[in-house]
Parts: structure tokens; C-alpha cells; sequence
């Protein structure tokens, strides 16, 4: 890296990018370190294996020479080590200056380029180590027998009556799905799960 296009750009721009994965999670911790280092901020609520992100192209889309992308941390931006140092690169050959505002940190230089470079193997470090513990939390309450996932929008005991009327031919199946309020493809998918 180092280098790059030359930034010529008078007006030049710092503009902020943070993501969160869910509407639950508050990006307010982000927005107050952004707010003071950014003339402007976008949010993007999306999880952070999401092949596309809007927010982020359009950000990107926006960048002009002599600008900086501001993130507050690699791992609100990027899903990898990586993936961060590709996006960087590609910013730094359009001229576009890169920023943490959590951490400080001069990309143009060599020693700031190694300190980004551990830091997103950092980052991605700990979103695997994330990663594995819900995984190993998951185990450890299926083994328990812990039902996970969404309730059951049908009872057994429903499934078991619309089993019975639909072998008595008393409704179809499309009659009953509507009496339970579900879809049809809900119902198809609980008595055949059930046999």
C-alpha cells in the first residue's frame, strides 16, 4: 500500500461507515465515536456474512479522491482480514484515505499498513472464536434437549387432529391451513415432519 493516487482534492471529505447485524443492536457507541471525526455517517443493519451490503457500495460509490473512509472498528466494516485489506487497497489506488476511529492508525505508511494488517487478523480472529462458542453453546443445549429455533406454529396435538380428518377426507388440506391460520406449505411441512 503507501503511495496511492495522488489527493488533490480541495474539499475533501471523512465520511463514516458502521454496521450493526440486527435491529436490536444499538449502533450508538459507533455514532458517538464517528460523530466528532466524520462530516457524515451512514448505518447499514446487516450480518456480517451478508454477500451484499448497499449501504457500504453506496458509501464506496460516493468516496471521491482526496476523501477517507472512516470505520470505528475493522470488524463493523469487514468480514476478514482479507477482506479489509483488499477493500483498503482498492481504496488507496483510487486515491481514498482509510481511517479507525477507535484506533489510530496512518495507513499511508509502511508501519501503519503492519499495524492494520495484525489488526484485521485480530478482528477476524475473534469473530471465528465467536463463531465457535455459539456453535458449541447450540451443542451444548441440543444435548441437553433443548428445542432451538422459532416455536412451532402447530401444537402435536393439531397435527395429529388434521391428520386424522385429512385421512377421513373430512377437509382438505388447504381448508385446514386456513382454520389454523398458517400457510399451506406450513402445514405440509409439520405432518410430514411429525410421520
Amino acid at each position: 500500500m503507501g503511495g496511492g493516487t495522488a489527493r488533490a482534492n480541495v474539499n475533501m471529505s471523512k465520511i463514516g461507515y458502521m454496521r450493526v447485524s440486527t435491529e436490536e443492536q444499538r449502533p450508538d457507541r459507533q455514532i458517538d465515536g464517528l460523530k466528532a471525526v466524520c462530516d457524515e455517517f451512514h448505518v447499514e443493519i446487516i450480518s456480517a456474512v451478508s454477500k451484499t451490503r448497499p449501504v457500504y457500495n453506496a458509501v464506496l460509490a460516493k468516496l471521491r479522491p482526496g476523501d477517507t473512509l472512516v470505520v470505528w472498528d475493522l470488524d463493523r466494516a469487514y468480514r476478514s482480514a482479507a477482506d479489509a485489506l483488499t477493500e483498503i487497497n482498492a481504496l488507496d489506488r483510487r486515491g481514498i484515505g482509510f481511517r479507525i476511529a477507535s484506533f489510530p492508525l496512518d495507513t499511508s505508511t509502511p508501519e501503519g499498513y503492519l499495524l492494520l494488517t495484525i489488526l484485521s487478523a485480530m478482528a477476524e480472529f475473534e469473530r471465528r472464536i465467536l463463531v465457535r462458542r455459539t456453535k458449541e453453546g447450540l451443542a451444548a443445549a441440543r444435548a441437553r434437549g433443548k428445542v432451538l429455533g422459532r416455536p412451532r406454529k402447530l401444537s402435536a396435538r393439531q397435527i395429529a387432529d388434521a391428520r386424522r380428518r385429512l385421512a377421513g377426507r373430512e377437509i382438505t388440506a388447504t381448508a385446514l391451513a386456513k382454520e389454523y391460520k398458517v400457510g399451506r406449505s406450513t402445514l405440509d411441512r409439520a405432518l410430514r415432519r411429525r410421520r
